[in-house]
C-alpha cells in the first residue's frame, strides 16, 4: 500500500490503485473540486492517475493556483483546445505538436493559409464554445504498432514522426470528449486538466515562423502562440505586465542608449557591445573581480576551441551536439576535429591537470571571464537574453571531501552578495536534481547521491528554504539556482552553483593525501552572474536603462548655459574624470532645455548645468535623474559625494 507524504508533512497510507483524485477528495470535499492534478515525486500527475506504487511526495494542484505545475495543466490542455478550435475552422490544417511552454503554450501547424492576427478572434471564439461544452480529456493507448497504423491511416506525416520517435511500447492518444471517434483527439502523453471548464482565461497572443524539429532543411510551419491563466483576473495582470514590459525591452533601450548591437552581417545570436553597454560590462567585471581576488581565486585564459576528444571525454559532445556549432575540420574518432567550446570547464581541467597538487594546495580555485557558443535554432535566439555566444562569470573550486561543503557555502554566499548588490532580493533558490527515471545524467548512484546530499546538507544550514526540483540538475552534477524576480515579477534563472563529483573521473584527476596516496578531487561549478550578455539584458529592463550610478556608462553631463562657459565646462568635466567618474561635456548651441531633455532621454543620473554663477563660485547647479532639483553645489563637494556612491555601489539614483 502507497504512502504519500503532503506538503504539511503529514503522510497517509492509500490502497492500491487509489487515484490523486481519491487522495483530494479524502482530505475535504472542497480541495478535490478544486483539484485538477498533483504533483507526486516531481511528475505532473492527472487526477485519474493512480498513485504510485512506492508513494512519494503529494501535492495537490488546484484551478486557483499559479504554480507552475497547474499552469502547465492548464495550458497544455488550452493548446489542444486550440488545435481543435483551428482544424474545426481549417480542416486542412496538419498539427504537429503542441507544448505548453513559458508564460502560455503554442502549436505548430502546416497550413498553405497563412493564419494571422486578424483569425485569432473567431479561432477563440471558437475555443470558448468548446471550452462551454465541458468537455473531458479522456486517455486511451494502443501499442506502437497500432498507434503507428492509425496515425498513418490519418496521413499526417508529422504525427507518424512523433509516435517513431516516442519511446516506450505504447502510444497514448487524447480526445477532448468521452468517446474516441466522436470529438477531436490528438497524439500525446498528457497530463491535462479534467475538462475544458477548467480553462478559464486565455487569449492567442502572435504567429511565428518555425522548422519541423528545427530542422531548416524541412517546410516552414506556422507556430501559433497563446496563453492560458487561472482567471480573468490573473489574464488582465499579465496582459498589463506585459504592456510596461514592451516599455522596458531590452532590444529597443539597448537602441536608444547605445548599448549593444546584433548584425546580420556577423550573425544572428552575436552581441556587438558598443562602448556605453561594454563600459556596463567592465564595471560588474571589476566589481566580481575584486571580490574573487578577497576570495582566494586564480584568474585564468583559455582558448574560444578545443579537440573534439576533449569534449568527447567531458561528455559535452555529443551530449550538447544539437545545441552546438558544428566540428570543425575532421569529426573522426581520432579526435582530429575542432569545436567551438561550449562550456569552460574541460579547459580549466586541463589546467588544474597540468601540474600535481598536493592536498596542501587544495582548495584550487579558477575563475575566467570565459565566452562559450551555442548554436541556439533562430526562433529562440531573443536580444541579450537567448544568444549564441555569451561570457560567463566562469569558475572552477577543485576540493577535498572536506573542504566540499564549506566551499560550497561560500560560492552560495558570493551569489547571494552580488543579487543583494544590484537589488536583486527578490528571489527563490532551486536545488536542481536529477531524474531518477531518466538516461541522461553522467555518473555513478553512489557520486549522485552524495553530491545531492552535499547540498541538502549546505541548504539547510544556510535557511536557505530551497525547494528540491528533480530534472533541474545539470548532466554531471546537482546546482542550486537563484530564480530572480524582476520589478515586474518575471523569474530569471541568474546565479548558479553545480556540485560534480563525475568530471573529476572522467578525466582522472587527482591530487596526493595526508596519506602520500592518490586521491580524488572534488569540482565545483559555479557563475553568479550566469552570462554577462543575459545579465545586462535582464538588468537592463530590471532599471528600464536607469542604471544605478555607479554602473551607469555616462554619470553625468555638463551641460553648458552659454559658450561664454566653454573653458570653464571643460575644466569641470576634466576635474571629474580626473576623479574616476564618467562625464560627458555638452557644449553645443542648443538651448540647455533641449540639452536636459536629451541627457535625460538618455537616463544619465546627474546634469550639471554651468553658467557664469556657477564658474565664478566653482560650483555646478545639479539636477538628478527623475527631475529633483539639487540646486547648487561647489564641484569638489560634488565629486566627493559621488565618489562615495561608487566606492559603497549605491543603487540610487
Amino acid at each position: 500500500m502507497p504512502t504519500v507524504t503532503l506538503p504539511d508533512g503529514k503522510t497517509l497510507t492509500v490502497d492500491d490503485g487509489t487515484t490523486v483524485r481519491d487522495v483530494a477528495a479524502g482530505i475535504s470535499e472542497g480541495l478535490a473540486r478544486k483539484a485538477i492534478g498533483g504533483r507526486v515525486n516531481g511528475h505532473t500527475l492527472e487526477l485519474s492517475s493512480p498513485v504510485p506504487a512506492d508513494g512519494g511526495t503529494l501535492t495537490i494542484l488546484t484551478r486557483d493556483d499559479d504554480s507552475a505545475d497547474s499552469l502547465f495543466l492548464l495550458r497544455h490542455s488550452c493548446a489542444h483546445v486550440m488545435a481543435e478550435a483551428i482544424c474545426d475552422l481549417f480542416p486542412e490544417t496538419q498539427l504537429v505538436y503542441g507544448p505548453p511552454v513559458e508564460n502560455g503554450f503554442y502549436y505548430d501547424i502546416d497550413l498553405d493559409r497563412p493564419i494571422t492576427p486578424e483569425d485569432f478572434e473567431k479561432i477563440e471564439a471558437r475555443m470558448k464554445e468548446i471550452v462551454a461544452e465541458s468537455r473531458p480529456f479522456t486517455r486511451y493507448e494502443l501499442s506502437r504498432a497500432e498507434g503507428v497504423k492509425k496515425l498513418q491511416a490519418e496521413g499526417n506525416r508529422y504525427k507518424i514522426g512523433n509516435a517513431e520517435a516516442a519511446k516506450g511500447d505504447v502510444l497514448s492518444f487524447y480526445v477532448t470528449g468521452d468517446t474516441p471517434g466522436e470529438y477531436f483527439e490528438d497524439l500525446c502523453a498528457g497530463p491535462h486538466v479534467p475538462d475544458t471548464s477548467y480553462i478559464k482565461a486565455f487569449k492567442l497572443m502572435n504567429v511565428a515562423g518555425a522548422y519541423y524539429h528545427g530542422d531548416v532543411n524541412e517546410k516552414m510551419l506556422q507556430r501559433i502562440y497563446g496563453t492560458a491563466w487561472p482567471s480573468p483576473k490573473a489574464l488582465r495582470a499579465y496582459l498589463q505586465q506585459l504592456e510596461e514590459a514592451k516599455k522596458r525591452d531590452h532590444r529597443t533601450i539597448g537602441k536608444q542608449l547605445s548599448l549593444f548591437t546584433i548584425s546580420d552581417k556577423v550573425g544572428q545570436g552575436l552581441v556587438l557591445w558598443m562602448p556605453k553597454g561594454a563600459t556596463v560590462r567592465y564595471q560588474l567585471e571589476d566589481f566580481i573581480r575584486g571580490e574573487l581576488v578577497k576570495r582566494g581565486y586564480d584568474p585564468v585564459y583559455t582558448p574560444h576551441i578545443g579537440r573534439l576528444d576533449l569534449y568527447r571525454t567531458s561528455g559535452h559532445f555529443p551530449y550538447y551536439k544539437d545545441s552546438q556549432y558544428p566540428p570543425i575540420g575532421s569529426e573522426s574518432d581520432e579526435g582530429d576535429g575542432y569545436l567551438l567550446k561550449p562550456m569552460n570547464c574541460p579547459h580549466h581541467i586541463q589546467i588544474f591537470d597540468a601540474e600535481p597538487h598536493s592536498y596542501r594546495e587544495l582548495p584550487v580555485r579558477l575563475a575566467e571571464f570565459g565566452t562559450v557558443y551555442r548554436y541556439e535554432q533562430s526562433g529562440e535566439l531573443s536580444g541579450m537574453t537567448r544568444v549564441r555566444g555569451f561570457t560567463q562569470d566562469d569558475a572552477h573550486i577543485f576540493c577535498t571531501d572536506e573542504q566540499l561543503e564549506s566551499e560550497l557555502a561560500d560560492t552560495v554566499d558570493l551569489v547571494q552578495f552580488v543579487l543583494d548588490r544590484l537589488g536583486l532580493t527578490d528571489y527563490r533558490v532551486r536545488a536542481g536534481f536529477r531524474d531518477p527515471t531518466s538516461d541522461k545524467y553522467a555518473g555513478t548512484d553512489t557520486n549522485w547521491d552524495q553530491a545531492q546530499s552535499n547540498i541538502r546538507n549546505v541548504v539547510g544550514r544556510l535557511g536557505l528554504n530551497a525547494t528540491e526540483e528533480p530534472g533541474e540538475a545539470a548532466f554531471y552534477g546537482p546546482k542550486i539556482d537563484f530564480v530572480v524576480k524582476d520589478c515586474l515579477g518575471r523569474e530569471w534563472q541568474l546565479g548558479t552553483v553545480q556540485v560534480d563529483y563525475n568530471l573529476p573521473e572522467r578525466f582522472d584527476l587527482s591530487y596526493v593525501g595526508a596519506d602520500n596516496q592518490a586521491h580524488r578531487p572534488i569540482m565545483i561549478h559555479r557563475a553568479p552572474f550566469g552570462s554577462f550578455e543575459r545579465f545586462v539584458g535582464i538588468l537592463i529592463e530590471h532599471f528600464a536603462g536607469a542604471f544605478p550610478f555607479w554602473l551607469a556608462p555616462v554619470q553625468m553631463v555638463v551641460a553648458t548655459i552659454s559658450e561664454k562657459v566653454d573653458a570653464y565646462a571643460q575644466l569641470v568635466h576634466d576635474r571629474l574624470f580626473d576623479a574616476g567618474l564618467r562625464p560627458e561635456l555638452d557644449r553645443s548651441s542648443e538651448k540647455i532645455n533641449a540639452k536636459i531633455r536629451r541627457a535625460a532621454q538618455q537616463k544619465v543620473p546627474y546634469i550639471l548645468v554651468v553658467g557664469e554663477q556657477e564658474a565664478e563660485s566653482d560650483a555646478v547647479n545639479v539636477r538628478r535623474r527623475g527631475g529633483d532639483r539639487l540646486g547648487s553645489m561647489p564641484l569638489d563637494a560634488f565629486i566627493a559625494e559621488r565618489r562615495q556612491d561608487v566606492a559603497s555601489r549605491a543603487l540610487t539614483p
